[in-house]
């Protein structure tokens, strides 16, 4: 198979180590260190996870390895969406599995999930993880979002594991994901199977952090990608001088990664979910924000910019919340069969205007119709409105819109307003693994087999010290149960992990936060460019603004 000459030279990478996992599986011993507790609902977590709650944190470091040598079988899946670097985490795990013994062994199961239950697998040999080394994608064994969590699907996954000869599984997902990977190693404990379950942090969105995990595997590669496409546009716009650009991207629950671009790119305009859902805007209050940049750029003489819109904005414009709640409650049960029904859209809009509340159809009124129709598409699983298909970046520009010609009938804006929209989303999630992502990723993998070793179960490989060179980060792995809480979903008490969201008080939104008023009305566009893999360390192994203003550090 012809392969580019970029892909053949990712394939002779050797990514890099934290120190102590370097030297040889012989010379890494463990460090116990405090025993850990839930986030929250402490009580109810530690009852729901009897065998696996309250375990001590762990540390690898230099010293003789006094694990007790077995023949290992791993299995590995990788779950819910791609995002760069799962090869490499892949690869690590290989290499450390076989570096300890030869005759170890590594079976992907295809397809997520799924793979485990229909035991569909192939077996790692070192010819065929060759062809994957520091290259995007999830394609080496695919992935899928089927959830391990009833009783009938841990007893088929306990059977091919016997089948099998499985020693340890490794689930290598999102905060999701990692749930299911805690819930299967209690399952795996309290029925004296044998199995450990260790899980791998992985989401481009990067909300899957806390105290101990400093960035999932895949936000680093995904938000440069996208910064470099939001560079270029600006750089467009600086050129023609004649479009408002609006780019909606990633970041259905958290904003962190319009947050990164925006603090790579320097855009006129950033929303973000969480500061809008603590300040309660409107959709009108957003639309005036917007559109007095635009007319204070246009005063300049500068009708032209870019706006940044995070793909679940809506859902935390509480006036916006509440609509959609309404929505989801009128088109429960067989209701929604009689509004599909309808002949037209005039009869659907009696239809919804009758079954809104005053206050929700006040908001859905002054919608565009493009919008009002979205909130009516195809509902997910659970029968609920698919915010995800809300074209949130026409939403805006349209309400801008309005806005502007309203401004111009009363004589206090003069400009021109034309727009273009974007959506990136894909172009990101199996990109070529940065350095950063290239290395941690493998990290992790390699991590995941020393916590293997030496018999850890319901533990997230943890690899930290992230904002320095990788010689210095730390290696070791902590309890799942210590991410976990109790949510309300689909009627019923959870446990989950908790999701990040961007902190208000944090450096990296106090930066944003500070400069925004600059950006907005000035053009201080910065322009990225794309990912370098080649040359100094100062260009190929930076890491993100986000997690280098976390640690303090001066941009």
């Amino acid at each position: 198979m012809k392969v580019s000459p970029l892909q053949n030279a990712r394939y002779g990478y050797t990514p890099k180590l934290p120190g102590m996992l370097r030297g040889g599986i012989s010379q890494i011993s463990v460090k116990v260190g405090a025993a850990t507790e839930s986030v929250a609902d402490q009580d109810k977590i530690k009852a729901l996870f009897p065998n696996t709650y309250g375990n001590n944190e762990i540390t690898f470091e230099k010293g003789t390895n006094t694990s007790t040598p077995k023949k290992q079988v791993v299995g590995v899946i990788l779950s819910g969406g791609q995002a760069p670097g799962g090869h490499n985490v892949i690869s690590g795990l290989y290499d450390a599995l076989k570096a300890s013994d030869k005759n170890n062994v590594l079976l992907g199961f295809k397809g997520g999930p799924s793979g485990l239950i229909d035991d569909d697998f192939v077996e790692f040999t070192d010819e065929f993880i060759d062809a994957y080394r520091n290259t995007g994608g999830f394609d080496i064994i695919g992935s899928g979002r089927t959830k391990l969590e009833t009783e009938e699907q841990f007893k088929i996954v306990t059977e091919v594991a016997k089948k099998h000869g499985l020693t340890a599984i490794v689930i290598i997902g999102g905060d999701d994901s990692n749930t299911n990977a805690a819930v299967l190693a209690e399952y795996m404990a309290a029925h004296n199977t044998g199995v450990q379950v260790i899980g791998c942090p992985k989401t481009i969105d990067g909300d899957l952090k806390n105290e101990d995990i400093e960035a999932s595997f895949g936000f680093d590669t995904a938000t440069k990608t996208y910064s470099e496409l939001i560079g270029n546009i600006e750089r467009d716009a600086n050129s023609a001088k004649k479009y408002w650009h609006f780019i909606k991207v990633m970041g259905r629950s958290a904003s962190h990664v319009a947050l990164e671009c925006a603090l790579e790119t320097q855009p006129n305009i950033c929303l973000i979910g969480e500061e809008v859902a603590a300040k309660k805007m409107s959709l009108s209050s957003i639309a005036d924000y917007i559109a007095d940049a635009v007319e204070k750029r246009a005063a300049n003489g500068d009708n032209f910019g870019v706006a940044i819109i995070p793909e679940g904005i809506v859902e935390f414009i509480p006036e916006f919340s509440m609509l959609i709640a309404e929505i989801n409650e009128l088109l429960a049960g067989s209701k929604t069969d009689e509004f599909n029904a309808l002949p037209d859209w005039k009869s659907k809009f009696a239809f919804i205007k009758e079954g809104l509340s005053a206050e929700a159809f006040a908001v859905f009124e002054i919608l565009p119709r493009f919008v009002q129709q979205q909130l009516f598409l195809e509902r997910d699983p659970h029968g609920n409105v698919q915010v995800s298909l809300i074209e949130s970046d026409k939403l805006f520009a349209a309400l801008v819109g309005d806005k502007l010609e309203a401004r111009k009938a009363a004589g206090t804006y003069k400009g021109k307003f034309g727009t273009q929209h974007h959506f990136f989303g894909y172009e990101g999630r199996c990109a070529f693994p940065s350095n950063f992502d290239s290395d941690y990723c493998y990290s992790l993998g390699y991590n995941a087999f020393m916590l293997i070793q030496y018999g850890y179960n319901g533990y997230l490989s943890k690899v930290s010290n992230l904002s320095k060179p990788a010689e210095e980060w730390n290696a070791g792995g902590m309890p799942i149960t210590k991410m976990m809480n109790i949510e309300r979903r689909n009627g019923e008490d959870k446990p989950v992990i908790r999701k990040a969201l961007v902190e208000l008080d944090g450096a990296p939104f106090k930066y944003f936060e500070a400069h925004r008023d600059e950006w907005a009305v000035e053009t201080a566009f910065t322009y990225p460019g794309s990912i370098q893999y080649f040359g100094p360390s100062e260009v190929c192994d930076l890491t993100t603004m986000t997690l280098a203003l976390e640690k303090g550090e001066k941009l």
